[in-house]
């Protein structure tokens, strides 16, 4: 799991100092992939997207008194409320977690209807600077006769993202060796850039194309 915009997320009645272990898939619809072990305790980052104060019609992620939520692989949580800075900006998201929902499924077999959130234990997260790429032209036919290719740029073909919050393993990612940000694409470290004290990964495959031709 990756947390390109993080927030923090504090499980307000969860034991502070307490840290605990689960196994999260590699792939999530590939078993055979195997899986690996992640750090859960009291303080998380999750993406800033996945908490709305006033939630849109439909929204199934986190808001004060909402829906439970899954925390992937950990509990069952249900958000509280939240901490504001002076500007009023949403600086970190609290919740409840409910000890008998250990890997995500509550013990009295209730549905869940919220969304399932990613997020990385703080104590154990690494930081990355994360590069985004997108379509180079915003024109599906930038060389067509009568075009300035030039004029066809798309100005965020790159958007660099710094502070993003990654599980510890990422820390010694192969080069050019693809991982699964949930929710977000395939990543690589980059094969120059990335060190082990800075790390950087560029997105190879995004999981939603959204590339739509100019008519």
């Amino acid at each position: 799991m990756a947390v390109l915009h993080p927030i923090p997320l504090t499980i307000t009645n969860y034991p502070e100092g307490q840290s605990e272990t689960f196994q999260v898939e590699n792939h999530p619809k590939d078993p055979t992939l195997g899986s690996h072990a992640v750090t859960f305790s009291k303080h998380l980052f999750i993406e800033a997207d996945d908490f709305m104060e006033e939630p849109i019609k439909k929204y199934k992620r986190l808001t004060p008194n909402g829906m439970e939520c899954r925390l992937k692989g950990a509990y069952i949580i249900t958000c509280t409320g939240c901490v504001k800075d002076a500007a009023g900006n949403v600086i970190e998201v609290l919740a409840e977690y409910d000890p008998a929902s250990k890997g995500g499924n509550p013990a009295d077999g209730r549905k869940i209807k919220g969304a399932a959130i990613q997020w990385v234990d703080a104590a154990t997260a690494v930081d990355a600077e994360v590069r985004l790429y997108d379509n180079l032209f915003d024109d599906a036919a930038p060389d067509a006769v009568g075009k300035d290719f030039l004029c066809a740029l798309n100005p965020n073909s790159l958007t660099v993202l710094t502070g993003c919050k990654l599980e510890a393993f990422l820390a010694d990612a192969v080069a050019l060796t693809p991982y699964q940000f949930m929710r977000t694409g395939y990543f690589c470290a980059d094969n120059k850039d990335s060190k082990p004290e800075a790390l950087v990964f560029n997105r190879s495959v995004s999981l939603k194309d959204s590339f739509k031709a100019n008519k």
